[in-house]
């Protein structure tokens, strides 16, 4: 696996999230289990799925209050319980992108919740590392283009059409082999694991009364998510 192939991912990515973002549509739950490729091919298309959260709204005219979202992908503008709009979408494509990279989240919880109050306060404060053993290989083009999806304040975070034309997509990616396997030799790796796999198949929603509850998914097959 890649830098390059990490990026074709993220490039099919972002041209399923720019239809919907000229649209003024937020997806409001870009995920793994959300993306299905349509064979197993290596040339295979990737496809953008369930759109059961995803809402028109722009932050000047119709910003979006409701607080959807997974744990692990979440916008930090939402835990805030901000108005908020398709930009939310970009940083969850951060968060995928860092995944792709290292094989593990930027943000994780390993207390036994699918997202604790300190993974909560490191979200809305944009608190992560690109830790050497597993990043040591990848391109600082890559690293500056998930900082830059990773922006807290939404209104400085790239857009997706900065993103299909940034140089580390439509240019030359290097075919560096990713190194993934630090992490998992760690003893909060297995831990680490379980609750991501929780958090994937939860959907927190909280209505304009704010009773808050929790949305069961039935797991894929995502290859994204493997």
């Amino acid at each position: 696996y890649t830098e390059r192939e990490a990026a074709n991912v993220i490039l099919m990515i972002a041209k399923a999230v720019a239809h919907l973002h000229h649209m003024d549509m937020a997806h409001r739950d870009l995920k793994p289990e959300n993306l299905l490729f349509t064979t197993n091919a290596e040339d295979a298309l990737l496809k953008l799925t369930d759109f059961g959260f995803a809402k028109e709204g722009n932050n000047e005219q119709r910003p979006l209050n409701t607080p959807c979202y997974t744990p692990y992908y979440v916008a930090p503008e939402i835990l805030s319980h901000d108005k908020y709009d398709k930009a939310c979408d970009i940083w969850s494509m951060g968060v995928i992108m860092y995944i792709l990279l290292c094989g593990y989240p930027p943000f994780f919880s390993i207390n036994g919740g699918t997202i604790s109050a300190g993974m909560k306060t490191k979200i809305r404060a944009g608190e992560y590392q690109f830790p050497k053993d597993e990043w040591k290989n990848v391109s600082e083009e890559a690293k500056t283009v998930i900082r830059k999806m990773l922006t807290v304040d939404p209104a400085t975070r790239v857009t997706i059409d900065w993103i299909l034309r940034c140089p580390w997509l439509v240019g030359t990616v290097p075919e560096t082999p990713i190194d993934i396997h630090s992490m998992f030799d760690s003893e909060n790796y297995e831990q680490m694991q379980i609750e991501i796999a929780a958090a994937n198949h939860a959907q927190r929603r909280a209505d304009a009364d704010d009773d808050a509850h929790i949305d069961l998914l039935t797991p894929d097959k995502s290859r994204i998510a493997q």
